[in-house]
């Protein structure tokens, strides 16, 4: 095992000893955010400390076995034991080092998943519809809540822009490889000589600010337009100006809500998005900068870098940043994601394991 690995979790094992002792005092509970928050931290540390232990009694296992190696006559059976001890040991470190891998601070947050058409026109549109179909069937496979924020539906059908927002435990640690590039190849329903047409879609998913950030925007950054909801909305909803505008005036980030009947409403919504623009933006320029040596294995996660395709003739769904094709579109765009998005998961702890082996080297 590395020194600093050894080192960091000999440092775990003796705060985990003092969590024990702080949270079976009598007055451990007297403050009950502070236990809390203790709680929290020992159950994160637990697991790996039992690990850590784990390990401990293989390499006791490796000691005795070449001891008993001595003995002529136990040194075939020691030396099996001091083979599968080995094995287990290196399981075990294989193990730790993903356990202490840092956590991502927003992988538990809400998220907001803007989905515009791109090029292709009204089959973009369509395309945007149906990934929208895709997240929302996704976010009820994993018992999430879901909003519609705002939407600006094509004529034909679909969305040339869709906001959606999804809570629930862990939304952003499983979508936030979905921003991007969504490219699909199909037969449009206009498209009387059958042919292939290619079309495109740009997915940002965002973190949700945090409300205590969210109001740290300044009211002086902001120009604020009411006017009156168009579209499909009721004859109620056109009567009054109940949508909202916002724009930031240093970034030029400009958005609207207008689904809702309440101008206040609309207001906390668009201000709830722009937050979480600004916290997404403030994100990615310091990504570019510390991935300025090293493109992560996965993507940017630039919005003009194109991620995945759909071909939908072929039944194939194709994630180019790690080259994997499944031939189950149907069942993909039904929201059976888990088998995509694990194996982003995957790929992305694996690189995040090489990088820091490259650190300790």
């Amino acid at each position: 095992m590395k020194p600093s690995l050894q080192l960091k979790l000999d440092q775990l094992a003796l705060r985990l000893d003092e969590l024990n002792a702080v949270l079976s005092s009598e007055e451990a509970t007297r403050d009950l955010d502070r236990y809390r928050a203790l709680t929290r931290e020992h159950a994160e540390i637990g697991p790996v400390v039992a690990r850590y232990r784990d390990h401990g009694l293989a390499q006791r296992t490796v000691a005795e076995a070449e001891e008993m190696a001595r003995d002529p006559e136990m040194k075939a059976f020691a030396d099996e034991e001091r083979e599968a001890a080995l094995a287990a040991m290196a399981a075990i470190e294989a193990d730790l080092q993903r356990m202490l891998l840092p956590r991502d601070p927003n992988d538990e947050r809400n998220v907001f998943v803007e989905i515009r058409a791109g090029t292709g026109g009204d089959e973009s549109a369509l395309f945007a519809g149906n990934l929208c179909r895709m997240y929302l069937r996704y976010a009820e496979r994993q018992r999430w809540q879901t909003e519609m924020v705002s939407a600006s539906p094509s004529e034909l059908g679909g969305y040339k822009e869709v906001i959606l927002r999804i809570a629930g435990a862990g939304a952003y640690s499983k979508l936030k490889f979905e921003s991007g590039g969504h490219r699909v190849q199909r037969v449009p329903e206009t498209e009387a000589q059958g042919r292939i047409h290619t079309s495109a879609c740009t997915v940002a998913v965002m973190p949700e600010a945090d409300p205590v950030a969210a109001q740290e925007i300044n009211p002086a950054d902001l120009r604020i337009d009411t006017f009156r909801a168009s579209g499909a909305g009721g004859q109620h909803i056109n009567k009054t100006d109940s949508a909202v505008r916002i724009t930031h005036l240093p970034t030029g980030l400009v958005v609207e809500c207008q689904d809702d009947r309440s101008q206040h409403r609309n207001k906390a919504q668009a201000l709830a998005v722009l937050a979480s623009r600004l916290l997404d933006r403030e994100q990615r320029e310091r990504a570019q900068k510390e991935a300025s040596m090293r493109k992560s294995l996965v993507g940017s996660g630039d919005r003009s870098e194109r991620i995945r395709t759909y071909n939908f003739p072929q039944g194939r769904v194709t994630d180019h940043r790690i080259n994997l094709t499944l031939y189950r579109i149907d069942a993909i765009m039904d929201g059976d994601m888990d088998e995509l998005i694990g194996a982003l998961m995957q790929e992305h702890q694996a690189e995040q394991l090489a990088a820091l082996s490259g650190e300790e080297a």
